[in-house]
C-alpha cells in the first residue's frame, strides 16, 4: 500500500495473508511490551495510566450524577452527546492545527484545562449546588479540549517511539486505558456509595498532575519529530481529499462511524440495565463496566501480539460485536448479563485498535493529524446524534430494545462495508475446508479463478 500522498489503493489486508499495510517497513510481530523499553514512551504510559483511571471515575460518576438527578435514560445521552459534540463540530479543524503545532506543548495545554473543568466541576458537587446544566457546561468544556487533545495525543505516540514500535504502542496505549477501567468504575462506585461523586470529579483533576509531569520530564532530543506542517490555505480540504481517495481509510472510518454512534453507546445502555432491568444501581452499573474492561484489555493485549492490523480482522470483530450486544440485550438475569460484558469487551477492542493502527499506519505523518482528527471525530463525534435517538429508544421502548438496536447498527454495517471492501479488493467468497475445518473467507478473484487449474 504506498503512502504517497494522495494515493489511492485497494486494502490490501482482503488478501487472505496480507497485513493492512504492504510497506515493506512496517512492523513485524514483536513482544507484547516493546514499546515499553523507549523511556519517553514509558513516562508516556505511567502518566495516562493514572490519569485514565481518574477519567474513567468521572465518566461512571457523571452518568449516575445525571441518572440520579434526572431519572432519564435520554439526559445521560445529552450529556454524552454535549461531552462529543464540540469534536464533531471542531474535529478536523483541531486536527489541522495539531499538524501545524508541537505535540508535547498543545497537550500540556489541553491536559491543564481537562484539569480545571473536573475541579469546578468537583467544587460545585461538593457543596451541593450542583444542577443538571452545570454537568452539561462540563460535558461540553471537557469536549472543547478534546478536540486538540486526542488527535494530539494519538499522533503524539509515534514521535515518542517511531514507526517501528508504532503498532505495539498504540495496542499499548488502549490496553493502558483499559487497565484503567478496571481500577475508575470500581473506585467509582465505591466513592458514589460511600462519600459521593463530588469525590470522584475531585479525584479526576487531581490526576492529570501526573501525565502534566511525565510529559515535562520527557526528554525532547529523543522524540522523533517532523517538520509541521506549515500554515496555508486548503489544509482542511486537502485532508478530505486524502482519505477520500484510499478506500482502505474510508471504509475504516465510516464503519467505526456507525458502531461508535450506535453500538458504543456504553452509559446509555448500561445504566439503563442497572436501573431499569435489573434494579442493582450504581454498583451494578460498575460491575457491568469492569466486566467489560477485563474483555477490552484481553483484546489489547492480544492487539499488541498480532503482528499486524487486517481489515478482515476489523470486518470479523464488528460483526461479532453487534451479534454479542443482540444476545446480551436478552439475558435474562444479571448475571449472565454481567459475564456477557466480557466478550463484548474484547470484540469492542479489536475493532477498535485494529481500525486505529491500520489508520494511522496508512497515513502519511504529515497528514496523520488530520485523518485520525477525523477518525475521531466520525469514531467518538457520532455519539452527539446517536445517544440522544439510543437514550430516546431506550426509555420508550425499554432498554433491552435499545441494546439490540444498536447491534444491529453495528453487525449490518459491518457486513455491507465487508461486502464494499471485498469488492473494491476484487475479492471473492471461498467456502471450502482446510486441515479438515470448514473455512470462509475472501480470496483475490484471480486465486480463485485458477484454483481448478492447479
Amino acid at each position: 500500500m504506498s503512502t504517497g500522498s494522495g494515493a489511492a489503493s485497494a486494502p490490501a489486508p482482503d488478501g487472505p495473508d496480507n497485513p493492512t499495510t504492504t510497506n515493506p517497513d512496517a512492523p513485524r510481530r514483536t513482544s507484547m511490551f516493546a514499546s515499553l523499553k523507549v523511556r519517553n514512551y514509558r513516562l508516556f504510559f505511567m502518566g495516562q495510566v493514572v490519569s485514565n483511571i481518574g477519567t474513567w471515575m468521572q465518566r461512571i460518576a457523571q452518568d449516575w450524577l445525571v441518572l440520579s438527578l434526572t431519572g432519564s435514560s435520554a439526559a445521560v445521552g445529552i450529556t454524552t452527546a454535549l461531552q462529543f459534540l464540540p469534536m464533531l463540530l471542531f474535529g478536523l479543524y483541531g486536527g489541522v492545527l495539531v499538524d501545524r503545532l508541537p505535540k508535547r506543548p498543545t497537550l500540556l495545554v489541553t491536559q491543564s484545562a481537562m484539569a480545571l473543568t473536573a475541579l469546578a466541576l468537583a467544587v460545585l458537587t461538593l457543596s451541593g449546588h450542583v444542577q443538571v446544566w452545570h454537568v452539561y457546561v462540563a460535558a461540553f468544556a471537557m469536549g472543547l479540549a478534546t478536540v486538540m487533545d486526542n488527535p494530539a495525543r494519538q499522533t503524539f505516540v509515534s514521535e515518542l517511539v517511531g514507526r517501528d514500535q508504532l503498532q505495539n504502542a498504540v495496542s499499548m496505549n488502549s490496553a493502558n486505558f483499559q487497565s484503567a477501567r478496571l481500577v475508575g468504575p470500581a473506585v467509582a462506585g465505591l466513592m458514589i456509595t460511600g462519600v459521593g461523586t463530588g469525590w470522584a470529579f475531585l479525584a479526576n483533576g487531581l490526576s492529570f498532575v501526573a501525565p502534566l509531569t511525565c510529559l515535562l520530564l520527557m526528554r525532547a532530543r529523543e522524540l522523533h519529530t517532523g517538520r509541521p506542517a506549515p500554515r496555508g490555505k486548503g489544509q482542511l480540504r486537502a485532508g478530505l481529499h486524502y482519505v477520500a481517495g484510499r478506500p482502505e481509510l474510508i471504509w475504516t472510518i465510516v464503519l467505526v462511524g456507525f458502531i461508535g454512534t450506535f453500538g458504543f453507546n456504553f452509559p446509555v445502555f448500561l445504566s439503563a440495565f442497572a436501573d431499569d432491568v435489573f434494579h442493582a444501581g450504581a454498583g451494578a452499573y460498575s460491575l457491568f463496566n469492569t466486566l467489560m474492561a477485563v474483555g477490552s484489555l484481553a483484546g489489547a493485549l492480544l492487539a499488541a501480539r498480532r503482528g499486524t492490523a487486517r481489515l478482515r480482522v476489523l470486518i470479523a470483530a464488528a460483526l461479532g460485536f453487534g451479534a454479542l450486544e443482540i444476545v446480551a440485550s436478552t439475558a435474562p438475569e444479571l448475571w449472565l448479563f454481567a459475564l456477557l460484558m466480557v466478550p463484548i469487551g474484547v470484540f469492542s477492542m479489536t475493532v477498535n485498535v485494529t481500525a486505529n493502527t491500520s489508520i494511522q499506519m496508512s497515513t502519511d505523518p504529515a497528514m496523520r493529524g488530520r485523518v485520525m482528527a477525523l477518525y475521531m471525530m466520525v469514531f467518538l463525534g457520532g455519539s452527539p446524534v446517536g445517544a440522544p435517538i439510543v437514550g430516546w429508544v431506550t426509555d420508550t421502548y425499554g432498554a433491552r430494545v435499545g441494546f439490540a438496536a444498536g447491534g444491529a447498527v453495528a453487525a449490518t454495517a459491518a457486513l455491507v462495508i465487508g461486502l464494499v471492501l471485498a469488492r473494491v479488493g476484487n475479492l471473492r467468497l471461498s467456502v471450502g475446508w482446510h486441515r479438515g475445518h470448514p473455512q470462509v473467507r475472501f480470496v483475490p478473484r484471480e486465486r480463485e479463478a485458477l484454483a481448478p487449474a492447479a
